[in-house]
């Protein structure tokens, strides 16, 4: 893949379908690359199919296109008639509703939530029983509900919900398997509208990170996958953040 994740000999994704909710953003493209060159067949869900399209483009395998709305249920639940059965299912959605908590807009919570907390929570009620036995959801948190900052509540209080919302899904949906992935500060192309102060956010970001560095998306990518592949991890938060939320 273009990012240079390569999947090893033997993956787990080999003849596995996935459902990458968010293939149309960076982050899911990598995610929905690497499951494709590990040799899954993917379907490539968000709202905005000319994004899923440029995805589905630079697949190596099968890939199907479905349009969702994560705040609208109909939308889901036609998402899951026309996906049918499959093995996993990752969603890399997010809408934050950033600003002072004086100047937030309540369409913009609610996006906010859909994407984080509703959403999966209505995935997980019509596609639960068509994941296979050994199946798993995997949702993506963020280093926010760990490090709350000013202006950022509303993503803080989203990213928290869903880490509590795993735990319980795990529990319910059992034996299907449901995790996430807690990013922390990653280089996505999130960054690029600070232009030419970029480079100095995320050299400051590397020096206080313990692991001195800042997260690419090939180290999101690695985590989904030890998320799908170990059957032993369920109801979890995989913290990929460089120990920034302990900085």
């Amino acid at each position: 893949m273009s990012d240079g994740t390569q999947p090893t000999a033997g993956t787990p994704l080999q003849g596995r379908r996935l459902i990458v909710v968010g293939a149309g953003s960076r982050t899911g493209r990598a995610v929905a690359t690497a499951a494709s060159a590990a040799g899954a067949a993917v379907v490539l869900a968000g709202p905005d199919p000319r994004k899923l399209e440029w995805t589905a483009g630079e697949l190596a395998g099968p890939s199907e296109v479905l349009a969702v709305d994560l705040a609208d249920e109909r939308s889901i639940a036609e998402l899951a008639e026309r996906a049918g059965r499959f093995d996993h299912l990752v969603s890399t959605a997010a809408m934050p509703a950033n600003g002072p908590l004086r100047e937030l807009e309540l369409a913009d919570v609610q996006r906010a939530f859909a994407a984080k907390v509703i959403g999966p929570l209505l995935l997980a009620k019509h596609l639960a029983g068509q994941a296979s036995e050994q199946g798993s959801f995997t949702f993506f948190s963020g280093v926010a509900a760990w490090r709350p900052a000013p202006a950022r509540t509303v993503m803080a209080t989203t990213n928290g919900a869903l880490a509590f919302l795993v735990q319980a899904l795990a529990v319910e949906i059992a034996p299907v398997r449901v995790n996430a992935v807690s990013p922390g500060i990653v280089d996505t192309g999130s960054w690029d509208g600070l232009g030419a102060d970029k480079a100095a956010f995320l050299r400051g970001v590397a020096e206080r990170n313990p692991a001195r560095r800042v997260g690419s998306p090939e180290d999101l990518v690695k985590a989904v996958f030890y998320a799908i592949d170990n059957p032993y991890v369920t109801g979890t938060v995989l913290h990929v953040d460089g120990g920034g939320r302990l900085a």
